[in-house]
């Protein structure tokens, strides 16, 4: 007669022996029941905010898949997802602090920024290139010796142009901009003749110009192709794991091919803009073999 009781007991504590087995993120978000994602306002298309303003994009719709894993993992579907905006400057501090759970943007995954925070899979690969307008013959880097050239203040960018520009001594006048809209409007108004940016987000800024055929992207790169990752805690082991198997399965599904295509070559939200990014060969390849290393060599396609 007693069986039921005892067996009611036993259940309860395998209950509680599996959630005090949790740690880290994962104990965070069954004890909070809700999980907090970061995102950049003006990170097109990667995470912006759409004509509702509601938090959309490419990295939104990935850390999506990783929230259903975890809602599954917990066996709690009705996990609430808070949204965040955070800036490129207190990103980090407020993972590091708890306060986000994953940072969904366009966050370069370096060995820096791998001593403070972790990444799961690479999503997106880009490259420093220049944007100029198509009759300056502007074409190589070589091109831009003596002239005005604008990247934005404290950005990887800015460090790989005065690399360059030192190695090869091109004389090159560089001009700090305080974010991206001051940079492209220098461009625009002539006061600076090329601009060093992320290549997909030249791409962006071209295709939200008031003429976007005035302008090109070089062909040639101030780097190697650099890994975007997902952003969450350094030293949570078990989160990182569900995290990577989530991306990993995405990654390897044919759901992959249409969110691409979805942020990068279709027309987005809210001005039907494309951008028209064409899937890179290294990002295939790098889908095909999911990592989130941060050494660039990793996702060098031979």
């Amino acid at each position: 007669m007693r069986l039921p009781t005892v067996l009611l007991a036993l259940t309860c504590l395998a209950g509680a022996a599996s959630a005090e087995d949790l740690s880290g993120t994962l104990q965070k978000v069954k004890e909070t029941r809700k999980i907090t994602l970061g995102y950049q306002e003006a990170s097109v298309p990667f995470s912006y905010l759409d004509g509702n303003q509601k938090p959309v994009g490419f990295a939104m719709d990935i850390c999506l898949r990783i929230v259903d894993a975890v809602k599954k993992q917990l066996g709690m579907p009705d996990i609430a997802v808070d949204t965040l905006a955070v800036t490129s400057s207190n990103r980090i501090p407020l993972m590091v602090n708890g306060t986000l759970d994953l940072h969904c943007s366009a966050t370069t995954n370096n060995a820096d920024r791998q001593k403070q925070v972790s990444f799961t899979n690479t999503h997106f690969l880009s490259a420093t290139r220049f944007a100029a307008r198509k009759a300056a013959k502007i074409n190589t880097i070589d091109d831009l010796k003596g002239k005005a050239v604008t990247a934005v203040a404290g950005s990887v960018n800015l460090t790989q142009l005065a690399k360059v520009n030192t190695e090869r001594n091109l004389g090159i006048n560089i001009m700090p901009a305080k974010d991206q809209a001051e940079a492209f409007l220098l461009l625009e108004t002539d006061r600076a003749q090329a601009y060093a940016l992320d290549d997909v987000q030249l791409a962006v800024a071209i295709a939200r110009s008031k003429e976007p055929q005035l302008f090109m992207i070089s062909e040639e790169t101030f780097s190697k192709p650099e890994p975007y990752g997902i952003m969450l805690r350094r030293e949570d082991a078990p989160f990182k794991a569900l995290a990577d198997r989530a991306t990993a399965e995405l990654y390897a599904s044919p759901e992959i091919e249409v969110l691409y295509r979805k942020w990068l070559e279709s027309p987005t939200p809210p001005n039907g803009l494309n951008y028209n990014v064409p899937m890179s060969p290294a990002l295939r390849n790098a889908f095909k073999k999911p990592s989130s290393s941060a050494d660039p060599d990793v996702y060098v396609v031979n």
